[in-house]
This record gives C-alpha cells, sequence and structure tokens, in this order.
C-alpha cells in the first residue's frame, strides 16, 4: 500500500536534506520546501527517483504568498498528509539585541515560528482524521537556554517549543500529534555562517569554532537517520513531548 506523503522545510541542505533522503528511502513520497536554489532542484529530483510522487516547491517561509501557494499544490496533489516535518530556520540576526536593526529580528520571527504556523494552518484540513498525521518541530538548546546575540532565534524557537505541545493538545481530537526534537550540534551550514560571524557581535565565538575544530559536530546524515524513528513512529501518547536527540 502506499505510504502517505512528508512535507520537509528547509529540505535542501543540512538536516532536512537528509532527513528527506531518509523518508523517501523508506518509502514516504516527500515534498521538499526550501528557498529556490540549485540544491532544491537537485534533492527533488533524487527524491522522486528514490521515491515516486516526491517533488519540491521553491518556498520562502518569510513570504505569506510563497506558503500560500505551496499549500494549496500540495493540498491539491495529496488529499492525506501523513506528516510535516519543520525543520527549516535561520540562525540570524547575530547581533546584540540592542544594535539589531527590527526588521532583521521580525524577518528570523517570520521564518523560524510564523511560518510554520502559516504552512500547518493551510495543510491542516488534509491532515489526521482516520489515519494519524504527525508533526515534528526541529528544535535547539536555544529553546530553553539564552544565547547572546542570538535574541531572535532563541525566542523563536522557545516559541516554537510551545506552538508545538499547543498543536498536541488541539490536535488530539482530529488524530494529529505534535513532538518537538533537539538535534544537538550537527555539521551544516548555520554552523559555517556561525564561524564566519565577527567575534565582536558574538560572545560565544570562539566555542563555535571549537566545536568544528575538535570534532564535536555530528554529521547531517547521522542526525536525519537517528531523527527519522521518531518522526514516523512517534505515538498520540507521545504526543507535545520534547526530546533531545543525545538522550534517546
Amino acid at each position: 500500500m502506499a505510504q502517505g506523503p512528508y512535507v520537509v522545510t528547509g529540505a535542501s541542505k543540512g538536516i532536512g536534506r537528509a532527513i528527506s533522503q531518509q523518508l523517501a528511502a523508506q518509502g514516504y513520497p516527500v515534498v521538499a520546501l526550501a528557498r529556490p536554489s540549485r540544491e532544491l532542484d537537485e534533492i527533488g529530483e533524487e527524491l522522486a527517483l528514490c521515491c515516486p510522487g516526491s517533488f519540491a516547491i521553491a518556498c520562502d517561509l518569510s513570504q505569506p504568498n510563497d506558503i500560500k501557494q505551496a499549500a494549496e499544490r500540495i493540498c491539491q496533489h495529496f488529499p492525506w498528509i501523513a506528516g510535516l516535518v519543520h525543520n527549516a530556520g535561520t540562525i540570524f540576526p547575530v547581533s546584540p539585541l540592542a544594535q539589531i536593526e527590527i526588521n532583521d529580528w521580525s524577518h528570523s520571527i517570520d521564518v523560524n515560528l510564523i511560518g510554520v504556523q502559516d504552512l500547518t494552518q493551510r495543510l491542516m484540513a488534509n491532515m489526521g482524521g482516520a489515519q494519524q498525521s504527525r508533526v515534528t518541530t526541529i528544535s535547539s538548546g536555544a529553546a530553553l537556554s539564552p544565547v547572546e546575540s542570538w535574541s531572535a532565534y532563541c525566542v523563536a524557537k522557545a516559541g516554537l517549543d510551545m506552538w508545538t505541545r499547543c498543536l498536541a493538545i488541539e490536535g488530539a481530537q482530529s488524530n494529529i500529534s505534535a513532538i518537538s526534537i533537539a538535534p544537538g550540534i550537527v555539521d551544516t551550514g548555520m554552523q559555517s555562517a556561525l564561524r564566519s560571524v565577527d567575534p565582536i557581535d558574538f560572545p560565544r565565538h570562539a566555542d563555535f569554532v571549537n566545536f568544528h575544530t575538535s570534532g564535536q559536530l555530528v554529521p547531517s546524515d547521522e542526525v536525519g537517520l537517528q531523527l527519522c524513528p521518531l518522526i514516523l513512529n512517534h505515538s498520540m501518547e507521545q504526543s507535545g513531548q520534547r526530546y533531545d536527540i543525545r538522550e534517546l
């Protein structure tokens, strides 16, 4: 029997790409969302070859019209959606909160939090029912502990954890579950970007350089493999829980 599809945001690179590859390899069609890029085109082609029915959609989560068009296409193509993986995010702006341009701070909240609500709300009519639909949000240690110069990211991730808990409560009667997972310190483009930030703006810059030079960063492929069992199999009883991959 054909599997229902998963929608994965931030699917062109890093953790999102690895998760998409794992889901497709296990027979789940994947709708890969990310900003337009060659990498998005490539992963769309790869996923379609691996699991027929998969495709990519260019979608910037800071743009409501992009979200609307992507959701309409997904809902037209799939009467029922097995799950969502909210992985897309931006670490920027990295700067003391007293110095950040409000438009940059707001953009971070749009991508990391508001876009999650917008996309999910537009897809919910095609989720749940007779079969459980599973929503997974990719969290961060920054949701629990403040980091200097990460105010927008910390606030958004903390909000995303609470959003997940709210969805778990409200989705229970519709057979829609929601969990969040913190993936640890992963070797992604975000880590590379942090190493390029001016240390004057980011007091913990040396720590993140050390994560890289000391070999503490975990490959995205390994993290994707670890995350998939929870993404695919978490129960309604587990809905609302926050997990740390390092404790699984």
